[in-house]
């Protein structure tokens, strides 16, 4: 695969984008826990520049951008758990969206949207109950398996959506002020 100047200066530009959102979210405590029993769950907007790198510039992009954040917030926090499954949701939320995007030929951007979600809720649901099984993520014993699975889904939902649909804007509002800078949308989009 050969890849161009423009896409690895891009991906380049959005992982380190990536870091930066996440040290800023960090530090300034505007992280905005889950619901309990799950408030080690944040809500934050990292993920939007790791779907706008797959919509640019695509797949692998995206997945580069994805695995730079895992490591970015691995060299911050030291955690490797809460890293990976980081790094995790946010490559399975661009797998979906790809998916849509090269499956999907009406409705391409609802679809690819539902898609990454999808996968994302998918995904970190059998991640973490794998985590759970195997012994490396304490659960409360005063909460039930099930209601921890079903909150888990609930908090991807949301955080897909923030991450897919954020990503989406800020994608259609380079492809009308900057249409030189989305290039491939007639490939990936459909447009």
């Amino acid at each position: 695969m050969k890849i161009s100047t423009r896409a690895l200066a891009g991906t380049a530009t959005l992982a380190a984008l990536t870091i930066v959102l996440d040290y800023a979210w960090k530090y300034s405590n505007l992280k905005l826990p889950f619901f309990p029993p799950l408030t080690y769950l944040k809500f934050d907007f990292t993920g939007i520049p790791i779907v706008l790198a797959t919509l640019l510039f695509g797949f692998i992009p995206g997945a580069v951008t994805s695995l730079v954040a895992a490591v970015g917030i691995l060299a911050r926090s030291g955690k490797v758990l809460d890293s990976s499954m980081k790094g995790l949701a946010e490559f399975a939320t661009i797998l979906g969206i790809a998916i849509g995007l090269k499956l999907l030929k009406r409705f391409m951007k609802v679809g690819s949207s539902v898609l990454g979600i999808a996968s994302r809720v998918l995904v970190m649901a059998i991640a973490n109950l794998t985590a759970v099984y195997v012994g490396i993520m304490p659960l409360d014993p005063n909460v039930p398996l099930i209601i921890v699975t079903l909150l888990i889904g609930v908090f991807n939902t949301i955080q897909g959506a923030l991450t897919v649909y954020g990503g989406f804007v800020v994608y259609e509002a380079l492809r009308r002020r900057a249409p030189h800078l989305a290039k491939i949308d007639k490939q990936s989009l459909g447009d």
